[in-house]
């Protein structure tokens, strides 16, 4: 369950950013999770709404946009379709995963700020 741990990460990522700006109050964050990232986003939505409670986010919504893994070649940026060989058929070289794939990202903060 590193879902939690995650969520405790983000949550002080979030307080740090806050307090920079001196934010009395956090309304929502949006956060990207990849196909890829071994996150599963039921578990990190349900982490966040109990983590959340107490913290700068208590009243923060989350929002998560999931990002399908996709693979392409290195070389001619050619698309490999899901589930083919993960070898460009032009080029004859491995596919590479595609940036967000697998990754975890912070895409925004929305906070009131004095």
């Amino acid at each position: 369950m590193h879902e939690y741990a995650l969520i405790q990460a983000l949550v002080s990522r979030v307080e740090a950013e806050a307090a920079r700006r001196s934010a009395t109050r956090v309304a929502r964050l949006s956060v990207r999770v990849g196909e890829m990232a071994g996150v599963d986003p039921e578990l990190f939505q349900t982490a966040y709404d109990t983590f959340r409670a107490g913290t700068i986010c208590e009243e923060a919504t989350l929002t998560l946009t999931r990002v399908p893994a996709r693979w392409s070649c290195p070389r001619c940026r050619s698309a490999i379709a899901r589930g083919a060989v993960l070898r460009c058929p032009a080029c004859e070289v491995p596919a590479q995963l595609e940036p967000d794939s697998d990754a975890l990202t912070l895409d925004a903060i929305e906070m009131e700020v004095p």
